[in-house]
This record gives C-alpha cells, sequence and structure tokens, in this order.
C-alpha cells in the first residue's frame, strides 16, 4: 500500500510541475484538458487500489472465520467413528453384562459423554432423529425405504447412525431407513 501511496505522490508532483508550466504558458487549454484526463485516470486508479485493499481486507476476515468454525472439521470427521463404535459397544451390552461390569461399562458411557461434551465445544451438535420424524434429505442419509403398515411415505422408521453438523454445515448426515407408501 505505501508503493501505491509513492506512486501516487510521484504522479502528483508530476501535475503540479506541469500545471505550473501551463499556467506560465498562459495559453494552452490542450495542455489543461491533458491535465483533467490525467488527474480522473489517476483518480481511478486510487479508487481501484482502495476497492482492492478493501476487498482483500473482507476476503481475509472471511477466511479467519471460517478457520474457527470449520478448521477443525477433518479432525471431527476422523473422531466421528470412536463415536459411533462406542455407541455399538454400549448398544450390544446385555442386561447380564451390564450387571456384571457396571463400573466399566459407565467408564465407556462418561467417555462419550465427554467426547460428545467436546465437539459441542467446538461447535459440532448431534443430528439425532426419531423413528416417526420426516425425512430430511439435508440432514439425512435414506439407507433403505421400505413399506411399513402404520406409516407414512418420508417418515424415519430406523435409525443407524446419527449425524453431525459443525457450525452451520453438515458434517456428516444421519443414516436412517424411511417408509414407503404402505401396499395395499
Amino acid at each position: 500500500m505505501s508503493d501505491k501511496k509513492d506512486e501516487m505522490s510521484e504522479d502528483q508532483v508530476h501535475i503540479d510541475e506541469t500545471f505550473e508550466d501551463v499556467m506560465a504558458d498562459g495559453d494552452s487549454d490542450q495542455e489543461l484538458e491533458a491535465l483533467r484526463a490525467e488527474r480522473d485516470e489517476l483518480r481511478d486508479r486510487w479508487m481501484r487500489a482502495l476497492a482492492d485493499a478493501e476487498n482483500s481486507r473482507k476476503r481475509a476476515d472471511k477466511e479467519r472465520r471460517d478457520a474457527e468454525n470449520y478448521g477443525g472439521s477433518r479432525l471431527a470427521r476422523d473422531m466421528l467413528p470412536v463415536y459411533d463404535n462406542m455407541q455399538r459397544a454400549l448398544n450390544a451390552i446385555s442386561d447380564e453384562l451390564r450387571q456384571q461390569a457396571e463400573a466399566l461399562i459407565e467408564g465407556v458411557e462418561l467417555t462419550q459423554r465427554e467426547l460428545l461434551s467436546v465437539f459441542e465445544k467446538h461447535g459440532i451438535t448431534k443430528i439425532a432423529p426419531a423413528v416417526g420424524d420426516k425425512f430430511d434429505p439435508t440432514h439425512h442419509e435414506a439407507m433403505f425405504e421400505a413399506p411399513v403398515p402404520n406409516t407414512v411415505a418420508g417418515d424415519i422408521i430406523q435409525v443407524m447412525d446419527v449425524g453431525f453438523m459443525i457450525s452451520d454445515r453438515l458434517l456428516r448426515p444421519a443414516k436412517v431407513g424411511v417408509s414407503s407408501t404402505p401396499k395395499g
């Protein structure tokens, strides 16, 4: 930006000197018009440089905000299978095993809650549709479609995996089964 200032001041000096020469001659309307044209060109260059600097500032500010909001996307995406595996392990525990290894299971549940807490701290939220909710293609991925009595086409009939958002962007859609129009 200082180069632009130096360039502008050298141009201004040139204009001033030329203007003084014209004024000394006193008779050249053409030279005066040339000076006005040069002045207009320099003003245009200056305005463009100013606009370019403002655009650069705005672009850098947007990139900084995006880095704050979405910078952890890759790490978060890599951590989702850890959450999924913990959930599968907890879902596979029988009541008998739960009684035998109560402390261990409680530790796994606490670890999973801590993982979700860290996710939320970094703007990552869980998308957990329930059976009976309407299918939303912006947040859900249909893994299968099946006719199920007492449902309406487009209702969620099974949730295989929860989804996640990071700020306002979809990190992973929830994987669901969807009802089709029930047969006869």
